[in-house]
């Protein structure tokens, strides 16, 4: 059901309705899968290593990350910047389902490849998520700062955050680390359409397994892909709170960066390569619920929407 099926019984999905099914999907999934998205910024921004074992800074590991988080901030702490975080998805769920939609359509009529192929929807997919990546790229940074900041507040609200860092920083920060978030998105996407199509194609005929198999294909397709691309996720983080260093204080050390090298190269000399998979674990986690969740809602809303049709088509009176 996701992508251009040219041999479906069914109509093919409309722009509108790939609008309808990918925001719908992306807003219920995130308010889903905030709590562990907070957890993994503020790893991602920890400099001192994230251990159990021999904890040194701030967060030690997911459960006493969580914890603390509770106990100093509060149970709201976990949906820290939903708003802009819901804007983001619903933005992003709508722009990468609509493009895909469209791409995997044109890849049938110009080309003489299959667009049912996990070639093309990997192709296809990459494709999708730039987009939908240049759109939504300043609510993502404002979502990363309000998940970051700690108490007191530096940013009261949404209105607040966005003429404080247009004042102060200039425009251009509303897209800091988007180089590396481009570098990750293509694979991370591209490998979520691929393999998402690999395991249900594994699974058996499309109507086995009905919305079980589907969550079940998303997550895994979430797991291996964040795994492969997670790096460029923690540069992109580490360069979205660039100039907010103040606020990150209270936390523990803190780094300015001068670019996606410059980043790289701080991270493996002070953190060792261990450094660019720190918060991989509650990635991971949230990986496979959101990509699983995605798919599943995307689908969920694109079936009810062919029953509604099916219903009004069944009952609409006939024509003499």
């Amino acid at each position: 059901m996701v992508g251009f099926d040219p041999g479906s019984k069914e109509a093919a999905i409309s722009a509108k309705e790939a609008v309808f099914a990918g925001s719908a999907a992306g807003m219920v999934t995130r308010a889903l899968i905030s709590p562990f998205d907070v957890v993994k910024i503020r790893f991602q921004l920890q400099i001192e290593r994230v251990s159990a074992l021999k904890p040194e800074g701030k967060y030690a590991g997911q459960f006493q990350a969580f914890r603390c988080i509770y106990s100093e901030e509060g149970l709201a702490a976990f949906w820290k910047g939903h708003v802009p975080a819901q804007l983001l998805s619903i933005c992003y769920g709508a722009v990468q389902f609509t493009s895909f939609e469209v791409l995997t359509k044109m890849v049938y009529k110009l080309t003489p490849y299959d667009s049912r192929s996990a070639g093309a929807h990997f192709f296809c997919g990459g494709l999708a998520a730039c987009s939908a990546t240049v759109v939504c790229q300043p609510l993502d940074t404002l979502r990363t700062r309000f998940a970051a900041q700690g108490e007191p507040k530096v940013y009261r609200n949404l209105r607040h955050a966005v003429s404080t860092m247009w004042c102060t920083e200039g425009p251009l920060t509303f897209f800091r680390g988007l180089s590396p978030t481009l570098m990750a998105v293509y694979p991370y996407a591209g490998l979520q359409f691929f393999f998402y199509n690999v395991f249900k194609k594994w699974l058996g005929p499309p109507d086995s397994g009905g919305g079980l198999r589907s969550l079940v294909c998303g997550s895994g397709a979430g797991v291996i892909s964040k795994t492969i691309t997670y790096p460029f996720d923690l540069f992109k983080k580490r360069l979205q709170v660039g100039g907010f260093e103040a606020a990150r204080a209270r936390f523990g050390q803190v780094r300015r960066y001068s670019g996606l090298m410059d980043c790289m190269f701080q991270i493996a000399k002070e953190e060792g390569f261990r450094g660019f998979f720190k918060g991989l674990s509650p990635s991971l986690v949230k990986a496979a619920l959101s990509t699983g969740f995605t798919f599943f809602w995307y689908e969920f809303f694109i079936n009810f929407i062919h029953n509604v049709k099916t219903r009004q088509t069944a009952s609409a009176p006939a024509k003499d």
